[in-house]
């Protein structure tokens, strides 16, 4: 499990000075979830975020069949759940730890009353989730639109950009779990990255991935492959 990280170190929270941080810690709440523990439940009225400090958190949807479709996994310093709580809305999906997590939460109407208090504030996190927005629609697409091996290999490049390593990155969720991201079944997953190592798109090692050649791996998320 990923060591506790502190409030400054939040990309969210980025470019606020101590005494705004400071109001945030005085209006959160640190909470500790078990393994497999529920956070919320999709519908339920969006009366705070969250903010992971250790752990990990799969985002998730539910078919009507009862099949799990994992939208994301969120680490440490990452918020789960902020957009519903600036709408105003209810949460879109349901949240459970994976492992023993430990995460903050800030309520909602305490929220408003700093940002009425201090604008910048509120200015600084929109800033911030504009971009991660940007970033989730672009993941989105490639997850959804895309056949598996290119599904996969997006997945990489995300993970690339987001470890800000174009030669080896670590797999943050483990093969089942990524199977459920990317909608398919592990065997089937497992003969997809056979296929990329084969093909001297990259080497494996456990959850270490080698990225033999970053511009072919981009041509072959794209399709041109």
């Amino acid at each position: 499990m990923p060591n506790t990280i502190s409030l400054d170190q939040v990309p969210l929270f980025q470019g606020l000075d101590e005494s705004q941080l400071k109001s945030l810690r005085n209006i959160s709440q640190k909470l500790t979830y078990q393994k497999n523990q529920a956070i919320f439940s999709q519908d339920d009225p969006a009366k705070g975020f969250y903010v992971v400090l250790s752990g990990q958190v799969k985002v998730y949807k539910l078919s009507l069949e009862g099949k799990e479709q994992v939208l994301h996994i969120f680490g440490s310093g990452e918020p789960v759940g902020e957009v519903p709580v600036f709408a105003g809305d209810t949460f879109p999906a349901h949240a459970q730890a994976i492992y023993k997590s430990e995460l903050l939460f800030f309520p909602r109407q305490r929220l408003r009353e700093l940002f009425l208090e201090d604008p910048s504030l509120a200015m600084n996190m929109l800033a911030v989730l504009s971009r991660r927005l940007r970033t989730f629609t672009s993941m989105i697409e490639d997850l959804s639109l895309k056949e598996l091996p290119q599904r996969l290999a997006a997945y990489i490049l995300h993970l690339m950009e987001k470890q800000e390593n174009d030669r080896e990155i670590t797999l943050d969720v483990s093969k089942g779990m990524l199977s459920k991201i990317l909608g398919a079944s592990q065997e089937t997953l497992s003969r997809v990255f056979k296929q990329m190592t084969d093909s001297g798109l990259i080497q494996m090692d456990k959850k270490t991935i080698r990225i033999l050649d970053p511009d072919a791996l981009e041509d072959f998320a794209e399709g041109l492959h």
